[in-house]
Order: C-alpha cells, then sequence, then structure tokens
C-alpha cells in the first residue's frame, strides 16, 4: 500500500499547525518535513464544511496499528495539550501525524521513529468537535 489517502484538514487546523512548525527549532521535530507533505496535499476547508468522518485536531479517534491489528483510542492533540493519562496523542507524534485529515475506513503507511514503517487504519470518528458544532477548539 503506497498511496496516500485524500486527506482533509480545516482551514483553522492547517494555520494553527503552520504556526506550531514555523516554531519548532531547526531538527527539533524529526517527521516535521513528513507533517509539512500532508499540509500540503491537504484539501483544505472550512471548519463548518469538513465531513464528519474526518480526523480533526481534538477528534477522538479509534484506529487499529497494522498489522498486528493493536487497536487504540485516542485523542489528536497539539503538544501542550498532552495528557497523563495516555488518552490523548500528539500530531507530532508519527501515529499522530498519520491521523490528521484521514477518513473512516482510511489505511495510510508512516515512516517509524528509528526507520520502517507503521501502517495506520481508522476504524471510527468516536468524537469530531466541528460535528459536535465546536470550531474553536
Amino acid at each position: 500500500m503506497n498511496k496516500k489517502p485524500n486527506i482533509t484538514i480545516t482551514s483553522l487546523d492547517a494555520e494553527r499547525l503552520e504556526i506550531l512548525l514555523d516554531s519548532l527549532p531547526k531538527g527539533g521535530f524529526p517527521g516535521k518535513a513528513a507533517l509539512e507533505e500532508e499540509l500540503d496535499r491537504a484539501r483544505i476547508v472550512d471548519p463548518k464544511n469538513v465531513p464528519p468522518t474526518v480526523v480533526t485536531m481534538n477528534s477522538t479517534v479509534k484506529f487499529k496499528l497494522m498489522p498486528a491489528g493493536e487497536e487504540f483510542c485516542l485523542t489528536l492533540v497539539y503538544p501542550g495539550r498532552v495528557d497523563d493519562q495516555g488518552t490523548t496523542i500528539s500530531i507530532l507524534a508519527p501515529v499522530g501525524s498519520a491521523l490528521l485529515g484521514l477518513s473512516l475506513g482510511d489505511e495510510i503507511q508512516w515512516p517509524r521513529p528509528g526507520g520502517g514503517m507503521l501502517q495506520v487504519r481508522i476504524e471510527e470518528i468516536v468524537y469530531q468537535p466541528e460535528r459536535a458544532g465546536e470550531y474553536e477548539l
């Protein structure tokens, strides 16, 4: 599976992520180039027009890491909002960067820290702020 699925990102998420990436020190985030590529190829939409089946920032998503089939349910957050309970994943984590913009059922291969690839499959969008009418999270 080498072809990346189409991704959709809200204009608010895109703007905030560009500011975040610009603020990182050079070499401070190994996945910076990959996340920038995702932002560059994304279809950017108004938050009120994002489909309810898309992973946006602050979405809670069930996903599997393939081929092992390990399932997780985590909320995709900005680095400063990561909790100690293990219920969140930072956008700067490799899996976090991979989740952004994917739709229900999508799969993507993403570089694993230290080499190799991981494959992520979206199983369910448990909560999406935009679907709940929350556009400024």
